[in-house]
């Protein structure tokens, strides 16, 4: 699979002047719940009703969806607003189902991405099919695994793909419910630029007070569009209540975005620094993430060397670590002086993280 201009006709001649949302509820639960929130999109920004009709939990026992009852909801959401219907797919049986009830576009989600079996069975279904195909990244941060499962439906003959960044899986507790690893989307961006590619904020994040930052840091990185999930009371939804917003709360954001003038004179400059700017934005909370990381390890080397009466600093230690970062840094470009200081202000704060811990 090579790039190419003609991925993204699909969302050019939709001729939108703003990015492709999609918007609804996590999950379809009622034929009310589910028409009621498409009335209250219909007249906004949004091109594309979501639902989640098969849903694909953690664990037994959870909502798993009303199954394929809810496919006629979406039919009378298109009747009654116009709106186009949208719905995750995991086996042949699903695709199937979607393609006889008209969905419009079809997503397939991260824990099937994961699998080549399961994205080949989904080719083979969907082959040749005009319907818009979303993939989202596989809960692993994988790019090949992610580009892999693209190429499967690219080799069956799908014309309107695209991509959905929605967060990586991580042991770790972060502010994310899927950190980002934004770089990894950049990669993707860099290898596939007009493959079009979509966020997920509600996933990343998992927290509806989170979604404006992380869509504005997704556009800022040039993404094509948002997939927002929205209900009209989110605190009893049945499922990821914590992360969907209302209706009204979805047009307030939609509003507030920044988003790039196409027509200003220096709109390719302003584009450009933009998304730099976002990147060492990234880089950066990386490096103070990293930077806490690191600490909460001398903290741990403190409480050993109280344990065992061991003095703090240790000179052959520390000159063994600078000698090997000075010349780590030299390989990636960065001066002797400037790696000198650097290490010299981690190792400050380390030994007064030690040092408070040995004389407590």
């Amino acid at each position: 699979m090579e790039n190419s201009k003609e991925m993204r006709t699909w969302l050019d001649d939709m001729g939108l002047d703003h990015p492709l949302v999609i918007a609804g509820p996590c999950s379809a639960e009622t034929e009310e719940q589910v028409l009621r929130i498409a009335h209250e999109l219909k007249d906004t920004d949004v091109n594309y009703y979501r639902a989640g009709i098969w849903k694909p939990r953690t664990r037994p026992g959870n909502f798993e969806g009303v199954g394929a009852l809810g496919l006629k909801w979406l039919q009378k959401v298109k009747e009654e607003t116009g709106l186009k219907t949208a719905t995750e797919v995991a086996n042949r049986a699903h695709v199937e189902l979607a393609l006889e009830h008209d969905v419009d576009l079809l997503w397939i989600g991260a824990r099937s991405t994961v699998s080549p079996f399961i994205m080949q069975e989904l080719a083979d279904a969907l082959e040749g099919t005009d319907k818009i195909v979303l993939v989202k990244n596989p809960v692993n941060p994988d790019l090949a695994l992610w580009l892999g499962g693209i190429e499967r439906l690219h080799t069956a003959g799908i014309k309107k793909l695209g991509a959905i960044h929605r967060g990586f899986s991580t042991y770790e507790k972060t502010k994310y419910r899927n950190i980002p690893e934004w770089q990894l989307a950049i990669e993707f961006q860099n290898k596939f630029p007009d493959l079009p590619l979509i966020s997920d904020p509600s996933h990343i994040t998992g927290k509806r007070d989170m979604i404006f930052d992380v869509s504005q840091t997704a556009l800022d990185l040039n993404f094509d569009g948002l997939m927002i999930e929205t209900h009209f009371d989110p605190d009893n939804a049945w499922s990821d209540a914590a992360q969907q917003v209302t209706p009204e709360k979805l047009v307030q954001i939609m509003r507030d975005l920044k988003i790039r003038k196409e027509s200003d004179s220096e709109a390719e400059y302003n584009a450009k620094l933009s998304n730099l700017r976002a990147q060492i934005d990234i880089l950066d909370n990386q490096l103070i993430e990293t930077m806490g990381k690191r600490m909460k390890v001398s903290d741990g080397i403190g409480e050993l060397k109280k344990q065992k009466n061991v003095a703090v600093l240790q000179s052959n230690r520390w000159n063994q670590i600078l000698g090997a970062m000075i010349l780590e840094g030299e390989s990636k470009g960065l001066s002797e002086e400037f790696v000198l200081k650097m290490f010299k202000a981690i190792h400050q704060e380390s030994i007064n993280h030690q040092e408070k811990i040995v004389n407590a």
